[in-house]
């Protein structure tokens, strides 16, 4: 919007302006400024480079022919050539831009170094030292997705990890269970027929469960969709017979796809030992964003923790938070009941592609 206004003052500056150049002259160069502009706006190699310095030198004219205050636009390309990716190219155009503001003086007033309006050298000092603040800003936005990256590559590393403990831990189990009664059953089968049908019929019961294992294993590496999990949790809460009340608060912030699924796993597991455990008669559900951290806070009626200790789930809500650098914890209420809060760090400003 800044540029977008500032064109509109450039433009009507130029064309309003008495001048030796004419106005055939002021809208080709008027043209080639845009022009200019345009491909500094979308590159950051070469073609920023050279479309800046194209930039500045139709400034300096527009300042030699017309006025030297015309050279506070000089900002437009000083913005852009910070994001350039060769550091050569914007120390480079910070000479130029000092050059710039030198040469217009020098031909206004017939005198190097003579300045006429003293605040003509904070606007160059501006202009000089606004790439630098641009390229530290840009290189922090760089260096925030990097980590953002790795750190979701970590929490990637962390669920097969946890994946892989899952199968050695339960699909081991089970295959080693259904191996050693094969065994038992080819040995069986002919000297005790009807034992081995029920060592049959048990392989068969154990293999059902192995696929149960596989299916539970699997579902928890798909997306999860926060807002299904708590459309979930509500019927599944309802079915036991305890209210469900939902404030939702921070409906329009955006998550990304692993922080939105590991808040659903941990919602289903505080819902999960709401049921088991609490004897609640009513579970209320808010979800708000407090100091730049997304909250979800799941809160019942129930008999507390004080029959219960502290390990009903809360050992995976806390691993799932911690891997995002966010916090899970269970407390007692005041009035009766617990409430479990989560907290996850907001680092993201749109949805990112399914990576579980």
């Amino acid at each position: 919007m800044i540029d977008v206004v500032s064109i509109i003052f450039l433009i009507s500056i130029v064309l309003s302006s008495d001048s030796d150049l004419s106005i055939v002259v002021k809208v080709i160069i008027l043209s080639l400024f845009f022009l200019a502009f345009y491909i500094a706006l979308w590159h950051r190699d070469w073609r920023l480079y050279l479309a800046t310095l194209t930039g500045l030198l139709l400034i300096a004219i527009f300042g030699i022919y017309i006025n030297s205050n015309i050279l506070v636009f000089g900002f437009m390309f000083a913005d852009l050539i910070g994001r350039a990716q060769a550091k050569w190219h914007i120390a480079s155009a910070m000479l130029a831009i000092a050059l710039m503001f030198i040469i217009v003086l020098w031909v206004e007033t017939g005198e190097l170094f003579k300045i006429e309006d003293p605040i003509i050298v904070p606007i160059m000092m501006i202009q000089i030292i606004f790439p630098i603040l641009i390229y530290f800003v840009e290189k922090t936005k760089s260096l925030k997705i990097e980590i953002a990256s790795v750190n979701t590559q970590l929490v990637q590393q962390d669920e097969r990890q946890r994946i892989a403990r899952d199968l050695h831990d339960t699909i081991g189990h089970t295959l080693t269970m259904i191996k050693i009664k094969t065994e038992l059953t080819t040995k069986l089968m002919d000297r005790d027929p009807n034992r081995a049908k029920d060592e049959l019929d048990d392989i068969l019961s154990t293999t059902r469960t192995a696929l149960k294992q596989v299916r539970e294993i699997v579902s928890d590496m798909n997306f999860i969709s926060l807002e299904s999990e708590l459309f979930h949790c509500k019927n599944l809460l309802q079915t036991a017979n305890i209210s469900f009340k939902l404030n939702h608060q921070s409906s329009d912030t955006l998550l990304a796809s692993v922080e939105e699924t590991m808040l659903a796993l941990c919602l289903r597991e505080a819902t999960t030992n709401l049921i088991k455990h609490s004897k609640a008669k009513n579970c209320n559900v808010e979800i708000e964003c407090i100091d730049h951290n997304y909250c979800l806070k799941i809160a019942d009626d129930g008999v507390g923790l004080e029959n219960q200790g502290l390990g009903n789930g809360i050992s995976s809500m806390k691993e799932r938070m911690n891997a995002l650098q966010g916090t899970a914890s269970i407390d007692n209420l005041v009035n009766g009941g617990t409430i479990v809060t989560l907290k996850l760090p907001i680092q993201y400003s749109r949805k990112e592609e399914r990576i579980l």
